[in-house]
């Protein structure tokens, strides 16, 4: 019998985490959790030692680690804990791990993520914010040692699907006109654009469909999210932005869509829950149960599309301009979406500051070769003071 696949999960208290440890408890028999991560959630990091006895737990602060230990020692439990950026680069690169899935929220996933690429290993990546900052680095660090890339949101993970077997790139090459990236269109497709500023953080998290974290729901409600899964469409599978075209699919049933020269579209379908990708990325190139329950075509009834709307969300076109500014620009505007979208969800601007803080810092920053991580940290860094700074003129 061969031995088991030990992954590290980051993230491990978020939302993709948490339906990680789901899927790996169901096939204990093949899968070990090796070291689990979050950020400053100690009580639920705790019960996830407890249930599952990593060798590894991380967490960002030095005295919640201390904390943590003590907690961990009392149970008895054999679990280490490590603390800050070196401890999730650590469970990233080590010789023991076989995958690891990359689902940090935000620009603090891009070293451990990069870590993994590095260190060769399956990476299940989650968390777009690594390839949105620094593409280009990452798939070439993919390429150089050899590490296997499985897309876990729902859209690439559909898209990959849809491909052909072998695909590296090269859409006119293997009979594909365009990728269809599908999006639900969040709360508001159907708002008057006038009532947008009165937006509240709880309207914005209430999601239609998915249950997610804040700050992935408040960009699913601006279409950023879309515009950050466009970028990294157009790293994962060697496209521009000329060859995706984003549908607003209300009911979230088609994750997205293929389409070839001789007039085939091909879907994949499946119910809004992210066990299904992630078992696929676990068990690929086979399949294994993701604890979902089939889709059912005769409840689902209907399904329909609609174009999107840049007006309506300019978030969008500002991900496109981004990606074909190329350097240090996704980089740029990722930051400042961070701390806009912390901003709003603190009340402190409305929602429509989002994007129009997105547009001033993205057009303000000086966009320079993205030649090192350095580099691109450099430009988050910057980008966040910019943002910071537009913060009171947009005050509530």
């Amino acid at each position: 019998m061969s031995a088991k696949q030990a992954v590290t999960v980051l993230g491990a208290t978020g939302s993709i985490g948490e339906s990680t440890l789901d899927v790996l408890a169901r096939h204990r028999e093949v899968f070990e959790v090796f070291a689990v991560t979050a950020n400053t959630q100690l009580d639920k990091l705790f019960s996830i030692c407890v249930e599952h006895q990593p060798r590894y737990a991380v967490i960002a602060n030095t005295q919640n680690a201390e904390q943590l230990q003590l907690l961990l020692d009392k149970e008895g439990l054999k679990t280490e804990v490590l603390a800050g950026v070196k401890g999730l680069v650590a469970v990233s690169e080590h010789k023991e791990v076989d995958a690891v899935m990359a689902a940090i929220v935000g620009a603090a996933g891009l070293l451990p993520t990069m870590a993994a690429a590095q260190a060769g290993k399956k990476v299940l990546l989650a968390n777009k914010e690594a390839l949105v900052m620094a593409g280009a680095l990452f798939m070439q660090a993919v390429a150089e040692s050899g590490a296997t890339l499985l897309p876990i949101d729902s859209e690439h993970n559909a898209i990959f699907q849809c491909l052909p077997g072998g695909f590296s790139g090269g859409l006119a090459a293997c009979g594909i006109e365009k990728i269809l990236l599908t999006g639900s269109g969040g709360p508001f497709r159907q708002w008057p654009v006038e009532d947008l500023n009165s937006i509240t953080p709880e309207q914005a998290c209430a999601h239609p469909n998915w249950s997610m974290g804040r700050k992935i729901s408040v960009d699913s409600a601006t279409m950023m999210n879309k515009g950050l899964e466009l970028i990294e469409a157009c790293w994962l599978f060697d496209i521009s932005p000329d060859d995706i075209e984003v549908v607003i699919h209300p009911q979230s049933v088609i994750h997205s869509m293929v389409q070839y020269a001789d007039g085939s579209t091909l879907a994949q379908m499946g119910n809004p829950d992210m066990r299904t990708p992630i078992a696929y990325g676990l068990s690929w190139p086979k399949r294994m149960d993701a604890g979902v329950k089939p889709l059912d075509l005769f409840d689902v009834a209907r399904l329909d599309f609609e174009r999107s709307d840049e007006q309506r969300f300019p978030c969008l076109r500002l991900a496109k301009q981004a990606f074909n500014q190329g350097g240090t620009a996704a980089a740029t505007l990722n930051a400042a979406n961070e701390v806009a979208v912390e901003a709003f969800l603190q009340r402190q601007i409305p929602f429509t500051a989002i994007s129009e803080i997105n547009e001033r810092v993205l057009n303000g920053a000086e966009v320079v070769n993205a030649a090192t991580l350095e580099v691109v940290i450099a430009a988050d860094q910057a980008a966040r003071l910019s943002a910071q700074d537009l913060l009171v003129e947009f005050s509530l």
